[in-house]
């Protein structure tokens, strides 16, 4: 404790260590008084404050049936209230540990995270920091597709004069009438 050691080789001056010894001695004797007689405090403090909550009661042999009836209510008023300030620290302490750890949680969601080097050439980084200036002959409509109109021109005839073309049947046409017949 405090740098002490049973096997340390001896020191060139054995009264300063003795004094230090004697001085480590007594502040841990006074320390540990201290530490008793907060004890015995915290021991008298909780004696009085139960005091202060549950009175004694008092003597039951000479009360009448009326009497004791009273005392019953007034102990249940008691018990009722001290169990409601019961159910109300639980609450309040339920609820602080969740939002404890609600706090946690999203202070632990939002952590930034450790950012990596990017080695930029001196083209890139002087295009990042001056910016990319807009031209000033761009053709805005260079990446868009085109659609190209072909412009076929119908030729407007009899349909009747075409009918053996436009049906594909030319030789089968004559086939299929001869055997209709």
């Amino acid at each position: 404790f405090w740098g002490l050691s049973p096997n340390l080789p001896p020191t060139k001056n054995p009264k300063i260590s003795m004094a230090r010894l004697n001085l480590r001695t007594l502040l841990l004797q006074r320390a540990k008084r201290d530490l008793e007689k907060e004890e015995q405090e915290r021991a008298a403090e909780k004696i009085r404050v139960l005091g202060e909550l549950c009175p004694p009661l008092a003597a039951l042999e000479g009360m009448g049936a009326a009497e004791l009836q009273e005392l019953c209510r007034e102990l249940h008023a008691c018990v009722a209230r001290v169990d409601e300030e019961r159910y109300d620290m639980g609450t309040r302490v339920s609820k602080n540990v969740t939002e404890e750890l609600r706090r946690r949680v999203a202070a632990g969601r939002f952590v930034r995270p450790n950012l990596r080097r990017v080695r930029l050439s001196a083209d890139a980084m002087m295009a990042a920091l001056l910016g990319t200036k807009p031209r000033v002959g761009t053709d805005l409509r260079a990446g868009l597709r085109q659609v190209r109109k072909d412009d076929e021109s119908y030729e407007v005839g009899d349909w009747r004069k075409n009918v053996d073309a436009m049906s594909g049947m030319e030789g089968r046409k004559k086939k299929f009438e001869g055997a209709a017949a």
